[in-house]
């Protein structure tokens, strides 16, 4: 086995913290666009995660990508409850838009902290 190569860790700019910080807001507030925000935040999650090398911002990304899609998988899995009746489905909706809403405010501060997800 040999050893991995040691990657030099860039100091990241304002830039770089200013970009995560909308990213995290474009998750948040996506309820506003009916996800579209939340489908521009993942697209550009996915690029700068593939150009990224700081552990903490790679954890970041993996965690803004990996709520999205849990978000999917509930919002798809509780969706025939509305062919029972409208109230069990919106509640269902409800329960996981909070639950999505929760782990982007959770993760926006343990960024904000400098802590990872």
């Amino acid at each position: 086995m040999h050893d991995p190569v040691p990657v030099a860790l860039t100091p990241k700019t304002s830039n770089d913290r200013l970009l995560m910080h909308v990213l995290y807001g474009m998750h948040t507030v996506a309820w506003l666009s009916l996800g579209t925000l939340a489908v521009i935040a993942l697209v550009v999650n996915y690029i700068k995660r593939g150009d990224e090398h700081h552990p903490l911002y790679l954890a970041h990304h993996a965690y803004m990508i990996s709520t999205f899609w849990w978000t999917v998988l509930w919002l798809v899995v509780t969706s025939p409850l509305y062919l029972l009746f409208v109230l069990p489905g919106m509640a269902a909706h409800g329960i996981v838009g909070l639950w999505y809403l929760y782990r982007c405010l959770r993760g926006w501060l343990r960024f904000t902290n400098g802590a990872t997800p």
